[in-house]
């Protein structure tokens, strides 16, 4: 049993090299992408990704928040699956906020790119697995 989940599942959120997250399509079937790392995290609880505006993401998350975000450590074949709601945002603010030196290799137009939007993850359960055992927990607020 996990002591501290939200120091557990941290750790491996930090450490992983790769987030998926899924969403569900307009026909209610899961869909999972490959992102980059989460840019921001508060706890275990919120998590915030950088994405397209015109994305076919966004547009699932704009018509259905439910969502999943999984990490996972391969090395130790240990991974946590998120569960929660995603918002898709653009005030310039959030954007300014989450944005990085680089990132105009994504969006050229800079911080101000209208294809330039970051998704904002809530989560509300988890699902741990390490060592052929699987866990879940409630993420608190």
């Amino acid at each position: 049993m996990m002591r501290d989940p939200v120091q557990t599942v941290g750790n491996l959120i930090d450490r992983a090299g790769v987030s998926y997250i899924g969403s569900v399509d307009g026909e209610g079937f899961p869909e999972m992408k490959a992102m980059l790392p989460p840019r921001r995290r508060e706890g275990v609880r919120e998590l915030w990704f950088t994405s397209n505006t015109s994305s076919m993401r966004a547009a699932h998350y704009r018509e259905n928040p439910k969502a999943c975000a999984y990490f996972c450590d391969r090395r130790f074949f240990r991974g946590v699956m998120l569960k929660g709601h995603m918002e898709v945002l653009t005030s310039p603010e959030i954007r300014r906020e989450i944005w990085r030196e680089g990132d105009e290799r994504y969006y050229p137009g800079g911080v101000d790119d209208p294809d330039y939007c970051v998704l904002h993850f809530t989560a509300f359960s988890g699902r741990y697995y390490s060592s052929f055992h699987s866990e879940d927990f409630p993420v608190e607020g």
